[in-house]
C-alpha cells in the first residue's frame, strides 16, 4: 500500500512530513511489517540448539580471525 501525500500551496514541509507519518501510522503498514520480520517459523527445541551452536563456532573462528589479523 502507498502513502500519497501532495502539497498545498502555502504549506510547509514540516507539515507535510508530519501528515505523511499520521497516515502511515493509521495505515498500520510499519506494524505488519515488523510483525513480519520477527515471525519465526516452528522450529525444534534441538534445531534451534544446533544452529546456535554453529553461530558460536562461526562467531569465534571470526574473532580469531580478526585477532590475527586475517579476513
Amino acid at each position: 500500500m502507498v502513502q500519497v501525500t501532495r502539497k498545498d500551496e502555502k504549506e510547509a514541509n514540516e507539515n507535510i512530513i508530519r501528515r505523511f507519518n499520521r497516515k502511515v501510522l493509521q495505515s498500520g503498514v510499519l506494524s505488519t511489517a515488523k510483525t513480519r520480520m520477527r515471525f519465526e517459523k516452528a522450529m525444534s527445541k534441538s534445531d534451534r540448539r544446533k544452529k546456535a551452536i554453529i553461530r558460536k563456532e562461526r562467531k569465534a573462528e571470526k574473532t580469531a580471525k580478526m585477532r590475527l589479523g586475517i579476513r
